[in-house]
């Protein structure tokens, strides 16, 4: 297995991501000497619910938990063990489904919370070898990321789908994917029992990706209530197979009232879905899904990504604030940008005065180039790239 690029140190902490990311193997390799339990074993979870008191004080002084959102209230036994008898807990969540508010309730300024996401675009080849917004590089290194853009773009970066040979073999295990851990593992850990509402609510999320979240579509397009369409959507975002873009305003408080947009965290999940979408949807997801992992590993300082929608209903794709600048990204499937591709990026920076504005265009050509003030990158330098 290939050396992710997450560092975790040996402290109380708490590491969610999707199941089959990788997060069991990477704390295996990284504790190699710390004891490993997992609650998807169910001596271990029946005694975890029956006496959580006693379960935790078997791991003293040190111990991996994996899959704890099984057991939400277990971390009123571990607050316990923490402040009275020296645990250290380092815990794994494939879901934060009633686990990251019972966490925050309870384990207030003593765990720190992670995310873990699939691996990034270039992980598998190793460490990180530029920053995406600030360096330029060779035509050689374009070429790389050029070769390896197909595979990826299609596959995504499941650990256990980059480790395959063959496609037949990425596509089988994305298949098992779907009809498992998409659908009922995920069904399961959220009392959903309707598995075929479930799999019409991710189809739908596939077809919607870059158009406003309407519940009410969702709900008609999966003969579920507007209430439990909802409920669903909420699991997505919850078991981080995907996540949300709020409209960007210019005063925090306006942000969360815009409608989002979501996103599947890695493309693979799109191609397990087999849903039919058009090559700009595809691309869209991955270029910002991508650079949500690198937000995520805490290469992109910033607390969360917006999209940007004016009153005339020009749009920029991706927002966000680092450090004093505001960046502004717009992804465009062209090989030769124009002035036209890059006006939206052009009047959101003039018409906003309370950051300095940073636009960027990523393209699918293969030279760095400059219009006015908006640098465009090419898509192949995500390869390697925090």
């Amino acid at each position: 297995m290939f050396k992710r690029w997450i560092t975790l140190d040996q402290s109380n902490q708490l590491v969610i991501g999707p199941r089959r990311s990788g997060k069991t193997t990477f704390l295996k390799n990284a504790f190699p000497n710390i004891k490993y339990i997992t609650l998807d074993d169910l001596d271990y979870l029946k005694w975890a619910r029956s006496d959580g008191k006693g379960f935790i004080e078997s791991l003293l002084p040190t111990s991996i938990i994996d899959e704890v959102q099984r057991v939400p209230e277990l971390t009123i036994a571990i607050k316990y063990a923490i402040d009275n008898l020296g645990f250290t807990g380092i815990m794994t969540g494939s879901s934060s489904i009633g686990l990251l508010d019972s966490s925050a309730d309870t384990l207030a300024g003593r765990i720190k919370i992670h995310h873990f996401p699939t691996a990034c675009w270039g992980e598998d080849v190793g460490p990180p070898t530029h920053n995406f917004f600030e360096d330029t590089l060779s035509p050689p290194e374009i070429a790389k990321g050029k070769r390896a853009l197909e595979s990826y773009l299609q596959f995504g970066g499941f650990p256990e789908v980059l480790s395959q040979k063959t496609n037949e073999a990425k596509e089988d295990i994305l298949k098992l994917y779907r009809d498992t851990y998409f659908t009922r593992d995920l069904a399961q850990l959220s009392n959903i029992e309707n598995i075929e509402g479930l799999l019409a609510i991710l189809n739908h999320a596939a077809r919607s990706i870059g158009s406003h979240l309407d519940v009410s579509s969702f709900a008609q397009e999966s003969g579920l209530s507007h209430p439990t369409a909802k409920k669903y959507l909420n699991v997505l975002t919850q078991s981080d197979l995907a996540f949300k873009l709020y409209g960007y305003q210019y005063g925090p408080a306006k942000r969360y009232l815009k409608a989002s947009k979501l996103y599947f965290a890695d493309n693979g999940i799109l191609s397990a879905l087999k849903t039919p979408i058009s090559m700009g949807q595809s691309v869209e997801n991955f270029v910002i899904s991508e650079l949500e992992k690198r937000r995520k590993l805490g290469f992109i300082k910033s607390d969360q990504f917006y999209y940007y929608k004016s009153t005339g209903g020009a749009e920029v794709d991706l927002i966000f604030e680092q450090g004093k600048d505001l960046y502004a990204v717009e992804i465009k499937s062209v090989k030769s940008p124009s002035p036209r591709d890059v006006s939206n990026l052009i009047n959101f920076s003039q018409n906003t005065t309370s950051h300095k504005v940073r636009p960027f265009l990523v393209h699918f050509g293969e030279a760095y180039r400059n219009i006015g003030e908006v640098r465009c990158i090419p898509i192949y330098a995500l390869f390697g790239a925090k």
